[in-house]
């Protein structure tokens, strides 16, 4: 498929060897589990019940949504069937959930860094994706995320990002994930453009989430303490 840019060449995006299609829960779950490894290892892998909140979180999140703990659940299950996600019982009583997509997709850490924020903010341009995957991975310049971005346009295996044209009143282009499938074009220039918080309400929220976190984690162990009591 050829998708034509402003300005520049054409772009060469294979979309014909990836087999298969998220829909938008599993990606929003898919997300949540790679973000919260890498940002909260103690508390991964995750239970349902604050892979719920993680998903729910009012920040840093784009679209803001509200899952019930059943439609995670399904998304789980879509996950695991393509291998992108499993069940880790060992010695606990509560089941936990963990990634595999990295390791499937046979993914390096920028690369990661870049999915998951896509995954979990939408549509971005390059400045944005570098400034909000530094939790995950410290891109030392535009020129890298760019590059990055490129590799996985290229990908062999099939295309897991993909160019898009500017915004409406913007001059740069922005970039979107390819696991819900290719974006048409006419269609990304007319959405709308999501404009964040202010940093200093974005992190409130976000540690306002974390606390959510915590206390479902807190709830599930005092269940679970009282059921051998």
């Amino acid at each position: 498929m050829v998708v034509a840019m402003p300005a520049g060449p054409l772009y060469v995006v294979n979309w014909s060897q990836v087999n298969f299609v998220l829909d938008s829960t599993e990606l929003r779950v898919l997300g949540a589990l790679i973000e919260k490894e890498s940002t909260t290892p103690e508390y991964y892998p995750m239970t349902l019940n604050a892979l719920v909140a993680a998903c729910n979180q009012k920040s840093n999140r784009w679209p803001v949504c509200e899952y019930a703990d059943y439609e995670v659940q399904e998304a789980l299950s879509g996950l695991r069937s393509h291998g992108f996600a499993a069940e880790i019982t060992g010695g606990s009583r509560v089941s936990k959930y963990a990634q595999r997509f990295t390791e499937k997709l046979n993914l390096g850490r920028r690369e990661n860094a870049i999915l998951c924020v896509l995954m979990l903010r939408g549509q971005q341009t390059l400045g944005e994706i570098k400034g909000r995957t530094e939790r995950i991975y410290a891109f030392s310049d535009l020129e890298e995320v760019e590059l990055v971005l490129q590799k996985l346009i290229d990908r062999p295996e099939g295309a897991l990002a993909q160019k898009l044209l500017p915004a409406p009143g913007m001059k740069e282009p922005r970039y979107t994930q390819t696991l819900t499938g290719a974006v048409d074009q006419a269609a990304a220039v007319a959405a709308p453009v999501h404009t964040p918080a202010s940093a200093p309400a974005e992190r409130l929220s976000a540690l306002e989430a974390e606390v959510a976190g915590l206390r479902a984690e807190v709830a599930e162990l005092r269940r679970l303490l009282e059921s051998v009591m």
